[in-house]
């Protein structure tokens, strides 16, 4: 490697110096790192949250509003009455889910406490057939017997531990809660105003910026939009997808709670990969409080599912509208649920796919370059 000039020198150890740096306080920097994070959190939050809703506000404005005559009362008012229409149908969404879920889960409960004794002689049956040891039974035994008594005395409750459960609840989802307003109303501004960010964004990267890098951060800027729209909208027409398979089987195996269950799985397949999981561990958790057996039934045929969708339905639906590999797609959803939890998933598949793309735009031009490099040499020759 050739140094054209000292200042070349001086940048190259001012990287080394800066990387050893970082190696040896990497600790310190990830502490300060966590704790500017945390404070910017509900402002984090609030910028995913914009870049979800955006896409369905969109939407509202082109497909729903499209055709209505532009005037100028209806140009200022059509912003915020589609964001209205896209809160609305977000938390409408997740009541409904609520509400299908809960009630059901309570009656799984109350079900399950009624018929123990022939829910125990099921499990009892099962194990028989596998030729498990008589002790590991009557283990088991105790722990059913145990586990209803549990739910018999949640069921009727005691006032005062529900007094205080609620009290101690109430106190620590306090802060969540309190974020959770502040990062719904920072995405709320950002849609808003979304024209003028990126007006006043452009300003002050023409004040600041050479034209070729004003140019490369729009083209990325544009890449991050288009793919993130495309793995919203994928993922969204993925989850319908399996939710609607999973009722069809559902129903030709006779399993309880196809409805409630499809929606819940169809809901948590929102999630990327870790989403499946989830869904299906509830799922089998209600059909579980009926029926041992129907539940490893739904467990299996989960599984068949899962396949048919992870080979044919995610790969043609999200794989190509975001163009990244369903290994990046898994690495990718695994870090983002490290540093930022459900969001951090829902992020960081669209976030990877926009660097798949540059690093494999990057490398393909170096190639080439390479190549014509490689056949100006070979004809000197």
């Amino acid at each position: 490697m050739k140094f054209k000039t000292k200042k070349d020198i001086l940048l190259v150890i001012t990287y080394i110096a800066l990387i050893i740096f970082g190696l040896v306080n990497f600790g310190k920097i990830i502490n300060v790192l966590s704790y500017i994070i945390n404070i910017f959190s509900p402002f984090i939050i609030g910028t995913i949250l914009a870049f979800i809703l955006n896409v369905l506000v969109n939407f509202v404005e082109r497909k729903i509003f499209g055709r209505v005559k532009e005037t100028k009362g209806w140009k200022k008012a059509k912003r915020p009455i589609s964001i209205v229409i896209s809160l609305m149908f977000v938390i409408v969404t997740i009541v409904f889910v609520m509400n299908l879920l809960i009630p059901q889960l309570k009656n799984s409960l109350s079900l399950f406490t009624d018929t123990l004794p022939e829910y125990k002689e099921d499990v009892v049956k099962i194990m028989n057939r596998f030729d498990i040891e008589d002790s590991t039974i009557n283990t088991v035994g105790e722990y059913l017997d145990n586990f209803g008594k549990v739910i018999t005395d949640y069921i009727k409750g005691n006032s005062k531990d529900v007094i205080s459960m609620t009290t101690e609840f109430a106190s620590s989802i306090f802060g969540i809660v309190s974020s959770a307003v502040i990062a719904i109303v920072f995405a709320i501004y950002i849609i808003a105003q979304k024209e003028t960010l990126v007006r006043q964004m452009d300003k002050i990267m023409h004040a600041y910026l050479k034209p070729k890098i004003i140019d490369k951060i729009h083209e990325i800027a544009s890449l991050a939009n288009r793919s993130f729209s495309n793995f919203v909208t994928g993922q969204c027409f993925e989850a319908i997808i399996i939710g609607t398979l999973c009722f069809i089987g559902m129903v030709i195996f006779r399993l309880p709670y196809a409805s409630t269950v499809s929606v819940l799985i169809g809901f948590c397949a929102l999630i990327p990969v870790f989403g499946a999981v989830v869904g299906t561990i509830l799922g089998a958790f209600l059909i579980l409080m009926v029926s041992p057996v129907k539940a490893i039934i739904f467990v299996i045929f989960i599984i068949v599912l899962q396949q048919i969708d992870g080979n044919f339905i995610y790969p043609r639906i999200v794989g190509k509208s975001i163009g990244l590999p369903g290994m990046w797609v898994l690495l990718s959803v695994t870090v983002g649920a490290r540093i930022y939890g459900i969001l951090g998933m829902l992020i960081a598949t669209p976030l990877c796919s926009i660097l798949y793309i540059l690093f494999s735009k990057t490398v393909n031009e170096k190639v080439k370059k390479n190549k014509i490099a490689i056949k100006v040499e070979e004809k000197k020759a």
